[in-house]
C-alpha cells in the first residue's frame, strides 16, 4: 500500500483561497438559479430584488468586494483520505490557519466570539467549524461554507415520529420556512436532514448545502420529494427579499440516512441568497 504525503501548508493555503473566493465570487450554480428565478418571477417588485442581487454579484465579482457585509462564521467539511499522511503540521491547526489568513488577507469582517456569553470577538474568525469524516483513497476534499447568522439562525430541527411519516417531514419542513419569513434573506436555498439521529440530522441539513445548486438528489424518491417542497415553498408568497412572489426558494436539497426504528428526526437548515459555498480537491 502506497502512502501519499501532502504538506499541512497546501491545506492551509487551500483553506485561505476558498475564504477568500466564496465571499467575493458567487458561484455559477447559484448566478444560474438567480436568473432562471428572474425569468420566473411574477411580481414586479421580486424580480427587481432579483436583479439587484445579480447586479450586487456582479460587482463583488469583478471588483472582489465581499457579496454582504456578513461574511460568515467559516464551516468546513474535511473528507480525509485514509491513505493520505499530512505532514509539516497538526491537521486541524493547519485549517483553522487558513481561515485565519483568508479572513485577514482578504478583508473579511471578524464574526466569531469566542464564547457565546462574555461575546468577546476573537479578530479573525477563527476557531472554523470543521467536520471531519475518514474516506477512501489518498486525497483531501474540502467543502466550505461561509454560513451567515441571519440564516442559521432561522435552522430548525425536530424529533418526529415514525407515524408522522412523509406528511409530517412536509409539514415541518414548509412550516420552518414559512415561520423564517423574511429573516433569512430569501430567495434561498433549502438544506434538509432526515433520519441519523438529533445531531447527524443537523449535520446532513448542513451538508446539504454543498450540493450544487438545484442538482436533484440520485434517489429518485428524494427528488420527487425535493421537488414537492420546493412547490408548496414557493406558494408561501414569501418572494424575494420577503417582499412577495413566486420565487421564495431556488432549491431544495435532502440528505437522508438510516435511523432507528421508533425515530424520525428531521433538520432544515437555510442559506440566504448569497450562498456562499466552494470545494477543491488536493
Amino acid at each position: 500500500m502506497t502512502i501519499r504525503t501532502i504538506a499541512a501548508g497546501d491545506i492551509t493555503a487551500a483553506v485561505r483561497d476558498l475564504c477568500i473566493t466564496v465571499n467575493h465570487r458567487m458561484g455559477d450554480d447559484m448566478l444560474a438559479a438567480l436568473r432562471r428565478a428572474r425569468a420566473t418571477e411574477e411580481s414586479e417588485t421580486g424580480r427587481h430584488v432579483l436583479e439587484r442581487l445579480l447586479e450586487n454579484a456582479e460587482v463583488a465579482r469583478s471588483q472582489w468586494y465581499p457579496i454582504c457585509q456578513d461574511t460568515g462564521q467559516a464551516v468546513v467539511f474535511l473528507d480525509l483520505g485514509q491513505d493520505l499522511h499530512v505532514a509539516g503540521g497538526d491537521l486541524e491547526a493547519a485549517i483553522q490557519e487558513g481561515v485565519r489568513q483568508g479572513y485577514r488577507e482578504g478583508y473579511l469582517r471578524p464574526s466569531v466570539v469566542e464564547q457565546p456569553l462574555r461575546r468577546i470577538n476573537t479578530g479573525d474568525n477563527t476557531p472554523a467549524i470543521v467536520y471531519t469524516r475518514v474516506v477512501p483513497g489518498d486525497r483531501v476534499a474540502l467543502g466550505f461554507l461561509a454560513k451567515g447568522a441571519g440564516c442559521d439562525n432561522m435552522s430548525r430541527l425536530a424529533m418526529l415520529t415514525p407515524s408522522d411519516g412523509r406528511e409530517g417531514a412536509v409539514r415541518f419542513v414548509v412550516q420552518a420556512v414559512s415561520d423564517a419569513g423574511p429573516n433569512p434573506s430569501p430567495p434561498l436555498i433549502v438544506g434538509v436532514g432526515m433520519g441519523g439521529t438529533f445531531e447527524q440530522a443537523a449535520l446532513l441539513s448542513k451538508r446539504a448545502l454543498l450540493r450544487a445548486v438545484g442538482t436533484p438528489s440520485a434517489d429518485p424518491e428524494l427528488a420527487a420529494l425535493e421537488r414537492e417542497l420546493l412547490d408548496k415553498i414557493n406558494a408561501l408568497g414569501i418572494g424575494p427579499a420577503g417582499f412577495g412572489g413566486r420565487v421564495t426558494a431556488l432549491a431544495v436539497h435532502v440528505e437522508s440516512r438510516a435511523t432507528h426504528i421508533a425515530s424520525l428526526p428531521v433538520a432544515v437548515n437555510l442559506d440566504c441568497h448569497s450562498h456562499r459555498a466552494g470545494s477543491v480537491v488536493l
